[in-house]
């Protein structure tokens, strides 16, 4: 005779939810620690859903960047169950319940979530793309849909509509990913994909195997100044948005931005030698954007309290 559990008391639901979110948020902790730094700069009710739109990211992206014996399962099976759980409300798996949890407060469309799924899915058999065209195509669903989940959870400014910052939340998402796929370029080839446009690499006399021996010289570096343009025209992009933002959220993206962004500046520090050594925003200048951010995040959300209209008691008082 098979027992069947039954179901969570709300308490239970409660405690279990909490659990999840500090879950995730211990994974952006550990994995993200720019993104988890400007994070800081969210109000409290917004930061616990970013740390699970991050987490879930994270998580199925290590199936296909760490996989096991059999990858393309165990990414099948994560995507069917959390796809199968967002619409029944709950999972028993403490990142897939926070993501649940947000896709449904927020309002997120799940069909952000089944294209995520299907770009990381194509990173098990794509090794590479033509041209820019192609990569963007790609980061459609690694990159973009990101920022149109993030963008429910920061919210826009009072009379701009979600579609209006659309756009801008594209953009960011893509410069976001485009800044790692040139910090990372020897770990992604070390794992068989190249997320430099092959067209570009041709153009400047790069091969994979140069890649994959680590040999920096003249013509790398040519192509990957080429690249850092091409991704700056992407923040320039997405600039334009944060004004679009609710007003205590816009710190946080400005803090991203900044820190993110920090990233190319220190591969033009490094001579663009980013197949040798992993390049990095020094923690002394992470806490230094924090704290710039920091006062002005606070007072943003004084301003947004303050402009509330105050309720009326019973006796019209």
């Amino acid at each position: 005779m098979t027992l069947v559990e039954p179901p969570p008391t709300r308490d239970q639901q409660q405690a279990q939810l909490a659990a999840a979110y500090r879950h995730c948020a211990a994974i952006a902790a550990e994995h993200g620690k720019s993104y988890h730094l400007a994070t800081r700069l969210l109000t409290a009710d917004r930061r616990p859903a970013v740390h699970a739109l991050y987490a879930a990211a994270r998580t199925a992206d290590d199936l296909v960047d760490h996989p096991g014996a059999d990858p393309e399962a165990e990414l099948g099976d994560w995507s069917r169950a959390v796809l199968a759980e967002l619409e029944a409300g709950w999972s028993a798996d403490p990142v897939r319940l926070a993501l649940v949890h947000t896709y449904r407060r927020y309002g997120i469309e799940v069909e952000h979530l089944v294209d995520f799924l299907a770009a990381m899915t194509s990173d098990l058999t794509v090794t590479g793309y033509a041209d820019l065209a192609a990569l963007d195509r790609y980061m459609w669903g690694s990159a973009s849909v990101i920022g149109l989940q993030v963008l429910p959870v920061l919210g826009t400014a009072p009379g701009v509509a979600r579609e209006e910052a659309a756009p801008h939340a594209i953009a960011l998402g893509e410069a976001f990913q485009l800044t790692n796929f040139l910090r990372d370029v020897a770990e992604d080839v070390d794992r068989g994909r190249v997320y430099l446009p092959a067209d570009l690499m041709a153009a400047h006399g790069v091969t994979r195997e140069q890649l994959s021996a680590r040999r920096h010289d003249a013509r790398f570096a040519a192509l990957m100044r080429e690249m850092v343009e091409i991704v700056r025209r992407r923040y320039d992009d997405a600039a334009p948005g944060t004004r679009l933002l609710a007003p205590e959220s816009r710190d946080c993206v400005r803090a991203a931005t900044a820190l993110y962004g920090g990233i190319l500046d220190e591969i033009e520090k490094a001579d663009y030698r980013v197949l040798d050594r992993r390049v990095r925003v020094s923690r002394p200048r992470r806490a230094a954007v924090f704290a710039r951010r920091l006062t002005a995040a606070q007072l943003a959300r004084v301003r947004v309290t303050m402009a509330k209209p105050k309720s009326r008691s019973s006796t019209g008082a």
